[in-house]
């Protein structure tokens, strides 16, 4: 009921963010038929600031560049009219630097944070992550790359750690086809499905989702 929706991608460098954000914007545009607005706030990465008003171009929607505060509320303002608002942000590896993104994020009335997180992570990476953004309750989490994880297990750790639904996985770099909506079901048999489904199965499936 909220318009505009406004949605911000946050998480660690190199877990696809701007991908996964130019995906949802393409399966609104192209499926949904909704107006949607982009705009990022990665001013660190050299040329993070042209990437997106690319895919705004190639999606036919508005994009900016917002550097602070004030660019971001005046991004907003001008996104009024739009059905989606999403926002791209950098990945950030300290607490400190966290903590200031999600201030500026959050200052942003209504905004939705959805923290994305890497399959190809190790457990201990992984758990560490976790344990940086939980304090910052994200309201959803996605889960990247699961076409090139070896062992996608460590994410099913992470979604016991945060606590947080799954919004969507991605397994692959086609936009927007290499999106999928999950459920917990899902997600388990597709973490797990190889596997022989013994005792020590069940009980690792029902220790999951009971922790």
């Amino acid at each position: 009921a909220d318009r505009p929706r406004v949605l911000a991608l946050v998480g660690p460098t190199g877990v696809g963010k701007t991908t996964t954000l130019a995906k949802i914007g393409a399966r609104a545009v192209i499926e949904a038929r909704q107006k949607v607005a982009l705009i990022t706030i990665d001013t660190y990465r050299i040329g993070a600031s042209e990437q997106l008003p690319r895919y705004g171009r190639i999606l036919n929607v508005p994009a900016f560049v917002a550097k602070d505060q004030a660019e971001l509320q005046e991004a907003l303002e001008r996104c009024k009219d739009a059905d989606l608002v999403l926002i791209d942000t950098a990945g950030r590896s300290t607490d400190e630097a966290v903590a200031k993104q999600i201030a500026l994020l959050r200052g942003v009335s209504g905004v939705r944070l959805q923290l994305v997180l890497a399959a190809t992570a190790s457990a201990a990476q992984m758990a560490s992550v976790a344990e940086r953004y939980r304090a910052l309750k994200p309201e959803r989490l996605i889960f990247t790359k699961l076409d090139e994880a070896v062992a996608p297990g460590s994410i099913l750790s992470a979604a016991v750690r945060i606590a947080r639904p799954v919004a969507c996985i991605t397994d692959g770099q086609r936009v927007p086809e290499d999106l999928h909506p999950v459920e917990g079901s899902s997600l388990v048999d597709r973490v797990i499905g190889n596997w022989t489904y013994g005792r020590g199965c069940i009980w690792i499936r029902q220790t999951s989702f009971e922790s």
